[in-house]
């Protein structure tokens, strides 16, 4: 399964008025293990950035001035995501920017060019309802270090994304021990698979009478039958 974990920062809140991409960082993972394979660039909207989105972002009208427009990069960019699972924070935000992008090249949009669209936000809010789910939130929640986060920036923010997803999908995924550390020999850590044999230990005639007179004390002491009765 080949994911690509995606972040961008733009101009403000809003493209239905006009804004735009400035940066967008992607990360490739295959069989959930990052390849180091990434695309990022920083991008020249050609407008004004307002200053709230300067504040959190840090990138100013004057740095971008002499990288590439969106259309620049744009073939890149599909090539990149072509056929993957496109894995976002709060996907709606960035799959509206990158709608509006392509849009404006006529090149369709995000769902025409990836095999679907995952939105992390969402499954935080699923997972831990009612809870602050912001990235910063779920690194403090998995103990993701984000102390040199001082600014968002995209591709910084697609490498702690890519933490926080493996931490909030991490299930067992085969019956394995890991024994941890190396081996005797120095060689690679060694996994023992748990026997696949169970032994079914069924209760002892005593031991069924002793739970059913528990079970009686219970009713008389709650005055009327258990429930499970």
């Amino acid at each position: 399964m080949r994911q690509i974990i995606l972040d961008t920062e733009t101009t403000g809140l809003n493209p239905l008025t006009g804004d735009r991409i400035i940066e967008i960082g992607c990360l490739e993972m295959i069989d959930r293990r990052l390849t180091g394979k990434q695309l990022h660039h920083y991008i020249n909207p050609q407008r004004d950035i307002d200053p709230g989105a300067v504040a959190v972002h840090g990138l100013t009208v004057e740095f971008l001035s002499d990288k590439p427009t969106f259309a620049e990069v744009a073939d890149e960019i599909i090539a990149f995501l072509k056929g993957a699972e496109v894995i976002i924070h709060n996907a709606p935000f960035d799959v509206g920017f990158l709608d509006a992008e392509f849009g404006l090249l006529k090149r369709g949009c995000t769902s025409d060019h990836v095999h679907q669209i995952t939105d992390t936000l969402k499954q935080a809010r699923d997972m831990f309802p009612g809870k602050r789910n912001s990235l910063d939130a779920l690194c403090e929640r998995f103990a993701i270090s984000n102390d040199h986060r001082t600014l968002h920036g995209a591709l910084l923010d697609a490498q702690l994304l890519a933490e926080v997803y493996l931490a909030m999908t991490r299930g067992q995924e085969d019956l394995m021990i890991d024994l941890g550390g190396m081996d005797g020999d120095g060689g690679e850590t060694k996994r023992q698979a748990l026997p696949t044999k169970l032994v079914v230990q069924l209760a002892t005639i005593e031991e069924q009478e002793a739970h059913e007179a528990y079970l009686e004390g219970l009713a008389k002491a709650a005055k009327k039958p258990a429930v499970w009765s």
